[in-house]
């Protein structure tokens, strides 16, 4: 064989190597296969639900801003019928978990929207936002129980990316959040 030849198939069979994997990608895509199971531990909102319309009051009487400019993702805590001792603790958790993320920890805000929580417990924990829904339009997302707490993770333009029901995973969530933050 000659070497012009060789090298000819040499190229052939690199375009090849680096062609398949995306003509195998396309292929998937096109057909519309998905993996059975998902690394996330949140259960994905499919399509995105777009809230920046939805007014958020805080407790300082201003709105919350869903598009934000300095680029944070928002962890919202959507307690049942009451906030009591055991969704008070899942609040603790997770601005404890949001303390892990370290040096990022000031990409991802922390926002209670439920009914009203005393003003000593609120002040304690400094970063977090407690506010109220007046419109309803969380209503969906709330945890079942009375005193439990379920998330939704919305991204800085403020489409509502994931759900976390009542009874989550701390560690789960740690993971979640940290993937998209990093």
């Amino acid at each position: 064989m000659k070497t012009r030849n060789r090298n000819r198939l040499a190229l052939i069979a690199v375009l090849l190597i680096f062609a398949a994997p995306l003509a195998i990608a396309w292929w998937l895509s096109a057909t519309g296969w998905h993996p059975l199971q998902t690394r996330s531990s949140g259960a994905l909102v499919d399509p995105p639900r777009d809230i920046s319309a939805v007014t958020v009051t805080l407790t300082d009487g201003s709105t919350l801003s869903w598009r934000d400019p300095e680029y944070r993702w928002t962890l919202l805590a959507l307690p049942g019928a009451q906030c009591a001792a055991a969704c008070r603790e899942r609040l603790d958790e997770m601005l404890r978990m949001r303390i892990t993320l370290g040096k990022n920890m000031d990409r991802l805000r922390v926002v209670y929207v439920g009914a009203a929580l005393p003003a000593q417990f609120i002040s304690a924990r400094a970063p977090l936002l407690a506010g109220r829904d007046d419109s309803g339009a969380f209503a969906t997302e709330r945890a079942s129980g009375g005193d439990s707490l379920a998330l939704t993770l919305v991204d800085p333009r403020g489409l509502l990316m994931l759900r976390y029901p009542d009874g989550y995973s701390a560690q789960g969530l740690r993971s979640d959040i940290q993937k998209v933050i990093y």
